[in-house]
């Protein structure tokens, strides 16, 4: 009974995303009091959350992620060579207002290590090598946001930032709970239990994402209904920027000569981003840019309407010479 509940949450996981999107937005709206009860509980879930998040990488065996070196080099031309040009150029239409800017390329310069590897299994894609190239993308994208920041945002900006709140919040929400998921993979493997991780990550993670949704949208929601106008103009952004990485994903990924399977998961990396893994960072940020984690979380939103489409779309456009998906 727990393992068809468990299957039957994946496989409708887009549309428990969209209802904690939506419960969070009307109890935020129609119950402003909750806010600062919502606000509190972000970081104790999140934490949580990327526990689960980790807990399914194969953190002890990051190497295996190069024995597939045509796969990995192209998921990293994809995500740190051509992301950025395309981040660049789409972030320019928002480019008057500094702090959703700073969310834009928060979110857009980070690509996805989750909910990916679910996304590109629904199209029958390889979801097992984006799982191995996963621990390889989050030390990069961690070790490169400070330098995408310099970039784009100038010195100016890297002076201007108290990193103690970064530092704090990087310790607390990512180091601690990947240390705990790699300890746990550990003792799982010494006690041949590898079993119950998979049963424990795939029980949590759906409930979990849901829950910080909208629990993330309940405490900021009310706050900045004002500034909608500019929110809209994000959700430009973001649809332009899903457009134009799927084309890029299409491309290299035929460049590359991968198969199949793997053509279709390199897409998914390319269009999907890390959005609550990096909302702790942005949460992080000074009070000035209380807009910037609400611009995370439309992109969320955004990216989970974009998969809905594409888990249908990208079986039809990249299949096998035979025309079988």
């Amino acid at each position: 009974m727990t393992d068809q509940l468990s299957q039957w949450v994946e496989r409708h996981q887009i549309w428990c995303y969209l209802f904690g999107l939506a419960l969070g937005a009307g109890i935020g709206l129609s119950v402003p009091v909750v806010a600062p009860v919502a606000e509190s509980a972000i970081m104790p879930l999140l934490a949580v959350l990327l526990y689960a998040t980790f807990l399914g990488l194969p953190l002890g065996n990051i190497t295996a992620a190069f024995k597939d070196w045509k796969f990995m080099s192209a998921v990293l031309i994809l995500n740190f060579v051509l992301v950025p040009i395309v981040v660049w150029f789409v972030s320019r239409i928002v480019a008057h207002d500094h702090v959703v800017l700073v969310g834009v390329f928060c979110v857009l310069l980070t690509p996805c290590i989750d909910y990916v590897i679910v996304f590109a299994g629904l199209a029958r894609g390889n979801a097992q090598s984006l799982l191995v190239a996963a621990p390889v993308l989050m030390v990069l994208q961690l070790m490169l946001l400070p330098a995408y920041f310099w970039l784009f945002l100038g010195h100016g900006f890297i002076a201007s930032m108290d990193l103690r709140p970064f530092i704090e919040v990087f310790v607390w929400i990512i180091v601690i709970p990947l240390v705990f998921a790699a300890i746990t993979q550990l003792l799982a493997r010494r006690w041949q239990r590898a079993k119950v991780i998979d049963t424990v990550n795939t029980a949590l993670m759906v409930p979990l994402m849901t829950a910080t949704l909208g629990v993330v949208v309940a405490a900021h929601i009310a706050n900045v209904s004002h500034q909608l106008g500019d929110l809209l103009l994000t959700v430009v952004v973001y649809v332009l920027f899903a457009s134009i990485m799927f084309v890029l994903g299409l491309w290299v990924g035929r460049a590359a000569r991968l198969d199949v399977p793997k053509q279709r998961a390199l897409v998914f990396s390319g269009v999907t981003r890390n959005s609550l893994v990096i909302l702790p960072l942005v949460l992080a940020l000074p009070a000035k840019y209380s807009l910037a984690p609400l611009v995370v979380v439309t992109q969320t939103l955004v990216e989970l309407l974009m998969m809905l489409v594409l888990i249908n779309v990208v079986p039809r456009m990249i299949q096998d010479r035979s025309g079988r998906s």
